[in-house]
């Protein structure tokens, strides 16, 4: 697969809570090379969506968004919904990246299984919409979807 030439979109959902993770994006966003229009949006991933009009997009990454929206308290139901009717709307190519947290064991504490189970749900959702899906193992993508073959 080869991606299309820029200029692209990265939309970023990290937030800087501290020093340590400040200097990550920063050294992330310094990786990212000339081509790349960024879009800071820890909760308003919808939005991010629609400003960046028809460039193609990279999201990077859904369970960053998600965890930034379970500690801010929103209702995570309509915020996925705003997602699913955004990612509807794009008239251009988007990439979603977001990690797997399922398949280790079930943690041992409320929150983190309320987010483990969020993901698997967000993810399936999304996936059951994508018209292509990979899961990457040490850097190497197995295809899970594609509709495309």
């Amino acid at each position: 697969m080869t991606a299309l030439p820029g200029p692209w979109v990265y939309v970023a959902t990290a937030a800087a809570g501290d020093a340590e993770m400040a200097a990550r994006i920063a050294a992330h966003r310094a990786a990212r090379g000339p081509g790349w229009q960024t879009i800071e949006a820890p909760h308003d991933l919808p939005g991010a969506l629609a400003e960046a009009g028809a460039q193609p997009v990279l999201v990077d990454c859904l369970t960053l968004w998600l965890s930034n929206l379970m500690l801010a308290g929103a209702d995570l139901a309509a915020a996925q919904a705003g997602l699913v009717a955004a990612l509807a709307a794009r008239p251009a190519p988007t990439v979603l990246v977001g990690n797997e947290v399922g398949l280790g064991i079930v943690p041992d504490n409320a929150l983190a299984r309320a987010f483990r189970d969020a993901a698997g749900r967000l993810h399936q959702d999304l996936a059951a919409r994508a018209g292509r899906v990979l899961f990457m193992v040490a850097g190497l993508p197995m295809t899970v979807k594609d509709d495309g073959a």
